[in-house]
């Protein structure tokens, strides 16, 4: 909305004889000159600024029917500077001045009429003066007009009326425009609109192209440019940049990391309410990265972002909430958070939610409850999630055992070990599919390998019988001390038997391969 005072339209010389000119016009009741002098204490020229007096000038001259003067009386009611705010007068004297056919009146009684300020929220009559300035020229209502006919306010929706008045505003240099259009276009034809609106210092263009300079897009990546646009926004406080430029100087993308410069833009985001630089303080804060560890400080942050509605915060939070870190522990108010989270797809949360269901941890035991939040983290393919499936499944009166072993088989060639050990039993059992101890082999040994040692202990019998595997002690041998190790007891009576029936040499051998 125009709400700076228009100035005169005589190119008036700013000093004290000027003034002393001016106003001895304006005593002798020249509107023009009423209208300068209330410009000049206004803005401060060839006098002290003094609204009060700019506002007593102003009326003079608008009472004379100066269109001008009273589009500026109007923005003074408007701002409130001079005289008390009152949208209703600032309504009345831009409709003095609107009726004259004066656009930037037409213009701001239209956004009355829009926002309902001083005069009743009225689209059609916000349509009539958008339009009425618009045919005048006016880029501001151009761009209005424009965002009407896109969302269809007050006029039937046409995407191409609305590019047309964008394009008219956006080539008189009206930077709004130009960013609308650029969001509207591709390849060069974006970039080119985002530079126009960003070279005028509008703040969403500076940051969008500094974001394809970031990522390369439409442009040939550069960090430094990405950089020097963000940094335009972000000293505009746009929030957004100053989080990405956080991002640049922490991961050191093409320019030197610099943890220190990287904290400093994301607590600049974070105090404006950017929820990702707010979960990322609280990371920060948290596992002590670049500050003193502070769990009390993570948890302020997480919360934050979490009350914003970002499902990684509100994780988070639920974590040092679950664990007593830095605030009271409280299994409810986890829950509670881990659900918030959850219910956006979080993937750690809909887990985590599903082991408090099973436990009753904060939340009322209930295994269905546990079940659904585990199927939804292991349609994400979350392996943990779907070992947990298949254990349920397994565990329900009326389970289906094939599809708790398809569960275990997805967690399994993810390479979870439980997975892998329940797989390889269910195929040495035969149980929920056929038996196979070939593959029963496979499957321990892949648990076996990562330290599983129930797998360690089967895998040496399955070596100590010849059992899907050509028999050899040597590897019984190594795979039942492992698992003995482990503490697995039945271990120690299998390794009695086994060397016992090893030759002297072979025992060496053995011993010597553990």
């Amino acid at each position: 909305m125009l709400d700076i005072p228009a100035q005169p339209s005589e190119g008036e010389e700013r000093h004290t004889a000027e003034y002393l000119r001016v106003k001895g016009m304006a005593e002798r009741g020249v509107p023009t000159a009423q209208h300068s002098l209330g410009f000049m204490y206004a803005s401060g020229q060839g006098v002290a600024r003094n609204d009060e007096m700019a506002v007593a000038w102003y009326r003079m001259a608008a009472a004379s029917g100066l269109e001008l003067a009273q589009y500026n009386l109007g923005v003074m009611y408007q701002k409130g500077q001079g005289v008390g705010q009152d949208y209703g007068q600032a309504a009345y004297w831009y409709q003095r001045a609107a009726s004259q056919g004066y656009a930037p009146a037409q213009y701001n009684l239209g956004w009355l009429y829009a926002k309902g300020q001083g005069v009743p929220n009225d689209v059609q009559q916000a349509l009539h003066w958008f339009s009425q300035a618009a045919e005048q020229g006016e880029p501001g209502a151009q761009h209005n007009l424009g965002m009407m006919y896109e969302t269809g306010k007050g006029v039937p929706q046409d995407f191409d009326v609305a590019a047309s008045w964008y394009r008219r505003a956006a080539e008189q240099g009206y930077g709004r425009s130009q960013f609308s259009l650029a969001l509207r276009s591709s390849g060069e034809a974006a970039v080119d609109w985002f530079r126009q609106a960003a070279e005028q210092g509008y703040a969403p263009a500076q940051f969008n192209l500094g974001l394809r300079y970031d990522k390369g897009q439409d442009v040939e990546q550069d960090s430094l440019r990405a950089i020097l646009w963000y940094e335009r926004a972000a000293s505009q406080g746009h929030a957004s940049s100053q989080f990405n430029l956080a991002l640049i100087h922490d991961s050191g993308h093409g320019v030197p990391r610099n943890e220190t410069l990287a904290l400093e833009w994301f607590r600049r985001a974070a105090s404006q309410g950017h929820a990702g630089a707010q979960d990322t303080l609280g990371l920060r804060y948290e596992h002590g990265q670049g500050v003193e560890r502070d769990p009390a400080q993570a948890a302020h942050w997480y919360r934050e972002a979490a009350e914003q509605g970002m499902p990684s915060a509100q994780y988070h939070l639920a974590q040092l909430i679950d664990a007593g870190n830095g605030v009271p522990a409280d299994a409810e108010e986890a829950a509670r958070w881990y659900r918030k989270a959850a219910e956006q797809g979080h993937l750690r949360a809909q887990f985590d939610l599903g082991l408090r269901f099973e436990a009753g941890i904060g939340v009322a035991r209930d295994e269905a409850q546990a079940l659904d939040w585990y199927r939804r983290a292991a349609n994400q393919d979350y392996a943990p999630a779907q070992y947990m499936v298949g254990i349920l499944i397994d565990r329900m009166e009326h389970g289906n055992p094939m599809e708790a072993t398809d569960w275990f088989h997805k967690a399994a060639d993810q390479g979870h070990a439980l997975a892998q050990f329940e797989l390889g039993l269910r195929h040495d059992c035969g149980k929920g599919i056929e038996r196979d101890y070939e593959a029963a082999h496979f499957w321990y040994l892949c648990a076996a390998r990562q330290g599983h040692a129930r797998a360690q202990f089967n895998l040496g019998v399955m070596y100590s019988a010849g059992q899907g595997v050509q028999r050899d002690l040597v590897q019984a041998y190594a795979w039942l001390q492992r698992a003995g190790g482990a503490g697995v007891a039945a271990a120690s009576g299998y390794l009695k038997k086994i060397t016992a029936r090893m030759e002297p040499q072979l025992l060496a051998q053995a011993q010597n391969f553990v």
